[in-house]
């Protein structure tokens, strides 16, 4: 819609300049009679004046009769008398003003009757609607409305109007094929409410107790004007039906839709198509002699539809006018600034030229900045891949180096030896810094060099005493698995973490990604720049899958910048490791984690599977993700719902649950610290101590019902569980 008032503001300065730059152009002065002053005529009043600001040649003059012959006559007279071009006249009534019609039609000036009829054949055009059709369409509506039975009054409109007679001799006819619809009075009124009370009060008293079903008032305001004489007289009233059916606070399609007329007709203005019709006249164009108006009943069914509508018509009149008058402003001052309008063209030409001038500049500019970010993200990846390539090899060197600084060998080497050792560790600290501040440089850190104090500041670290002793490898030592795509890094982690832990190893996220899924390992430790899938994909299909979301997640990487760190905490890793880095660092780290889920572990083995939450206490670590208090909680529920079912499981729970029952125990021992069969256990343990307390069952009973197969291996578990056998509980 706005751009459809920009569009008509647009047009209408254009015209108007188009307009302004030809005096040449003809002026037409169309006078308007308007036979009297109601909100229907000021409605088409507008739609003319509307239609005129699309026709800057046009003035209108407009006249009010206040429903006087008289008066009418005096005014069409003077009308033509100013010089007018054309006349548009709606007679009050058929024959009293046709003589003034006459004069005026017989001076040349062409007339157009709109609205009402009357009895001269001396006009160039007619425009209205079809009263009696609406007359006749709404007898046919009072019928249907009173099921072909009913008494009803008819009050008319002004005396001798063409739109009255009509609309009263097809009413008529309608109702004359109905014979149970009787009309027992047709009052005289002249179109006003005032009139309309007066008449219909006044029969009201003449015919008291007669019983009404409908009154049809020959327009909404005489309507209006019979039901406020009906509410004073009391009683049950009558429907009331009207015609205009105006848009507006007091129009009838408001009446019609706040129930106070059953129904209305709409008796079209049209006044924009009634100038156009008068300029079509004016320049000879091509013109209908007689043009009748399309009109719709309005009823309850339709009211609110076509009050929204005509509401938003008015809506966009005002708009429009308010445009208009806008417009008119700016086309004076173009009018009488004729002489500037070049100027301010070669100003807005040369404005142009300089924006124009301005945005290549700025555009230029965002172009070498484009370039600039996409060289400085090449320099990144390119310095972050030498970063890659170099701290691998610098991992595989310090490391062993620091382990074997920490052997018996090297505490019995020779000076001589040890002091290479110490230069080889020195220099290989030295070529990490030096990497670490390339790095930082190519993104805005300058370089400094380092002086010859800061580099003898880089000491060997002291050894340790006396190197740990390996333990064997368990098989219920927590599962650790490597993904690096560096054979010699995945050697490496092995060498500073076998005999403490069961290990896994793949070559690549992808790998990774299967074996998290089939194996479900406590920790995972992956490199980020692999092959086929990288670190940080990998951690994220992870932890978003209901089987490995729990498995911390250490990045071991040469990205050292703070956002590249940011970032891999984003991918949802639990711990992230610079290259190259201490095995002390490592083993550290992964057992914090390790320690943390033993935190939630002890936690959730301290309450039986039953409890509906638990909450991790402060300090903890690692808390359940949303994922995994979902996947704990379909647990419980299925646990519970089978409960009594001593043939279940593992197997069946497993399958329940979509997963194999490596998954399912490895799974729900990492976040809970009990094995599925353990927490089964507890669950009918639990339920069978609520039964003992709760129900008067037998033991047996209560036995079975939890779903152990015999009393006597339940009274064993029972007593293993709580300290007490299961008749002392009952006693308690």
């Amino acid at each position: 819609m706005r751009k459809y008032y920009q569009f008509a503001f647009i047009t209408l300065m254009i015209l108007g300049l188009l307009a302004s730059c030809s005096q040449d152009a003809k002026k037409y002065r169309i006078g308007v009679s308007q036979c009297s002053d109601d909100i229907w005529r000021d409605k088409q009043n507008s739609e003319l004046q509307i239609g005129a600001y699309f026709h800057d040649n046009v003035e209108l003059r407009f006249a009010a009769a206040y429903d006087s012959d008289e008066r009418q006559i005096q005014q069409i007279d003077s009308l033509v008398s100013t010089g007018i071009d054309l006349l548009i006249v709606a007679p009050n009534q058929v024959s009293t003003i046709s003589p003034a019609i006459d004069r005026a039609y017989d001076k040349g000036i062409p007339v157009i009757v709109f609205e009402r009829k009357t009895n001269t054949k001396k006009y160039t055009a007619y425009m209205g609607a079809d009263n009696y059709e609406m007359g006749h369409l709404m007898g046919e509506y009072v019928a249907t409305r009173l099921n072909e039975r009913g008494k009803i009054i008819e009050v008319m409109g002004l005396k001798g109007s063409s739109p009255a007679i009509e609309r009263h001799n097809g009413f008529r006819e309608a109702i004359a094929q109905h014979p149970g619809i009787q009309v027992v009075a047709t009052l005289q009124g002249d179109w006003t409410e005032p009139t309309a009370y007066n008449t219909v009060k006044q029969w009201l008293d003449k015919n008291k107790g007669e019983k009404i079903d409908l009154v049809f008032g020959m327009n909404d305001r005489t309507a209006m004007g019979a039901r406020k004489a009906f509410e004073e007289a009391g009683g049950i009233l009558p429907l009331f039906c009207g015609i205009d059916g105006l848009p507006g606070e007091n129009g009838g399609i408001r009446l019609v839709q706040d129930s106070l007329l059953d129904a209305s007709y709409i008796y079209p203005t049209h006044g924009d198509q009634l100038l156009q019709l008068a300029v079509d006249i004016l320049e000879g164009k091509p013109y209908e002699k007689e043009t009748n108006l399309m009109s719709a009943l309005v009823t309850q069914d339709n009211a609110r539809v076509l009050l929204m509508e005509s509401e938003e018509i008015m809506r966009q009149s005002s708009n429009l006018e308010q445009l208009h008058e806008k417009a008119s402003q700016y086309l004076d001052q173009l009018g009488n600034q004729r002489t500037l309008i070049f100027v301010a063209l070669a100003a807005i030409l040369l404005l142009l030229a300089l924006l124009a001038g301005i945005y290549m500049y700025y555009l230029q500019r965002a172009r070498i900045q484009d370039e600039r970010m996409l060289m400085e993200r090449e320099q990144l990846d390119f310095y972050t891949q030498v970063s890659h390539e170099l701290r691998t090899p610098l991992t595989l060197i310090q490391g062993p180096l620091d382990q074997l600084l920490r052997t018996n060998d090297f505490r019995d080497a020779t000076d001589n030896a040890r002091e290479l050792f110490s230069i080889v560790r020195r220099n290989t600290q030295h070529l990490t810094s030096l990497i670490n501040k390339m790095l930082d440089a190519q993104v805005g850190t300058p370089i400094q060099e380092m002086t010859s104090a800061q580099v003898d500041a880089i000491t060997v670290s002291q050894p340790i005493a006396a190197p740990a002793v390996e333990p064997e490898q368990d098989e219920d030592a927590p599962t650790v698995l490597i993904v690096d795509d560096n054979a010699d890094i995945r050697t490496y982690l092995r060498s500073i973490l076998q005999g403490q832990y069961r290990l896994l190893e793949a070559e690549d996220g992808k790998r990774g990604l299967e074996l998290a899924r089939e194996q479900v390992p406590d920790l995972i430790v992956s490199d980020v720049m692999m092959p086929v899938m990288n670190g940080l994909e990998f951690c994220q299909q992870v932890k978003k899958d209901v089987i490995s979301s729990h498995i911390p997640v250490i990045l071991l990487t040469a990205r050292a910048l703070e956002k590249q760190q940011i970032e891999g905490y984003e991918s949802g890793a639990d711990a992230y490791i610079t290259k190259p880095f201490s095995p002390e660092l490592l083993l550290a780290r992964i057992d914090n984690l390790l320690q943390s889920r033993h935190q939630l572990k002890d936690l959730w083995g301290m309450k039986p599977v039953t409890e509906a939450s638990v909450t991790p206490p402060q300090g903890t670590a690692v808390a359940t993700t949303p994922i995994e208090d979902a996947f704990i909680s379909r647990f419980k529920n299925m646990v519970e719902e089978r409960l009594s079912d001593n043939n279940l499981s593992i197997e069946d729970l497993a399958a329940d649950m979509g997963l194999s029952r490596v998954q399912l125990y490895r799974k729900v021992k990492a976040l809970t610290g009990n094995t599925p069969v353990d927490l089964l256990r507890k669950a009918r343990l639990a339920q069978a101590q609520k039964l003992l307390q709760e129900s008067t069952l037998s033991v047996s009973e209560i036995a079975y019902q939890v779903g152990f197969a015999s009393p006597s291996y339940f009274t064993k578990c029972y007593k293993d569980e709580f300290g007490t056998v299961p008749g002392e509980a009952r006693k308690s």
